[in-house]
């Protein structure tokens, strides 16, 4: 399969969760993550997240300052999106939505000038590969997502911030690859390529997929 080379990036607690009962991890990470985030960003072709990631923390899937901007892909079961959502109010890339449940793209009703797909990730990675000339694509979660990321063995760096003065606990509390469910149908290694100290009561790493 010809596909993007594929980043993801979360803030997890201390016990390995990566939201409150809130769903908003935003309100318990410092302005230091959150510029983080922004440099990761920097210079992709795309962006991707989930929809319960970008509605609970109203994402624009925007770059401040770069006059490129990368796509903006959405994955959904039925592709039903709110149009008064900000990301359809801030000028940006180009939106792509990936509705996984639905038989055909003229069974989603999307805002005017998005861009729908049906079907599976794995073919949707590829679409945007080889019809749109994505070469490097950011996944911002949510775990349900990085799961299915996971499962086509399609993750090549993965960015923790481990926010370690937090713990959220619950049992079907999300982590990076969801709530509880299936194992992998492997495990996936990955190597440690860089890590830091923010002094702030959070550490910033970065991992490799192994061999790649």
């Amino acid at each position: 399969m010809r596909r993007p080379w594929i980043s993801c990036n979360l803030a997890i607690s201390a016990d390995g969760k990566i939201s409150d009962s809130a769903r908003r991890p935003s309100d318990w990470t410092s302005v230091a993550d959150k510029e983080r985030l922004v440099r990761l960003r920097r210079g992709v072709d795309a962006l991707l997240v989930g929809r319960g990631t970008l509605e609970a923390d109203r994402m624009t899937l925007t770059v401040a300052g770069q006059q490129q901007q990368p796509l903006r892909c959405i994955v959904s079961r039925h592709g039903r999106l709110d149009p008064m959502h900000p990301l359809f109010h801030r000028d940006g890339g180009g939106i792509h939505l990936l509705a996984t449940e639905v038989g055909h793209a003229n069974e989603v009703r999307a805002p005017d000038g998005v861009v729908v797909h049906t079907g599976g990730l794995e073919s949707f990675l590829e679409t945007m590969s080889v019809s749109h000339g994505v070469e490097t694509m950011h996944c911002e979660g949510g775990g349900a997502l990085v799961h299915a990321l996971a499962v086509l063995d399609v993750i090549d760096e993965l960015h923790l911030t481990i926010v370690g003065h937090l713990v959220i606990g619950g049992h079907a509390s999300p982590t990076i690859t969801g709530t509880a469910a299936d194992f992998l149908p492997a495990s996936r290694r990955f190597r440690l390529a860089e890590w830091s100290d923010g002094n702030n009561g959070e550490c910033y790493v970065t991992w490799r997929r192994e061999g790649r």
